[in-house]
């Protein structure tokens, strides 16, 4: 009877550029020497907070003391502030004056 008009013929599609998911920035947590905490409880923290193997935690152990600062490990800033603030309450407990800090990590420009 009449002519039937398609639907679709009036609708108008905008097409739209598809966002890229941003990974969250990471953040190094950083252990600093001292002349008062052991070497024992560096590991313990290690092997305990960041979940490091013991031969692992020795190494980065090590490292912090022979030059002043070593990387505990890399985390988002949450992440990394939770690690910080649970070891220096651990090492508060125990008297030891253990200082971290975190610094961010560098981002890539791909």
């Amino acid at each position: 009877m009449g002519t039937h008009a398609d639907d679709d013929a009036n609708v108008v599609t905008e097409e739209r550029k598809q966002e890229k998911l941003k990974r969250p920035r990471l953040y190094r947590v950083l252990l600093h020497n001292d002349d008062y905490t052991t070497r024992e409880f560096v590991v313990f923290v290690l092997h305990s907070v960041f979940h490091r193997e013991e031969a692992e935690a020795v190494r980065i152990m090590l490292h912090v003391h022979y030059n002043g600062v070593g990387v505990a490990g890399v985390y988002t800033r949450e992440i990394a502030e939770t690690k910080v603030n649970r070891v220096e309450r651990m090492a508060r407990e125990e008297e030891f004056p253990l200082r971290l800090s975190i610094e961010p990590e560098e981002e890539d420009e791909h």
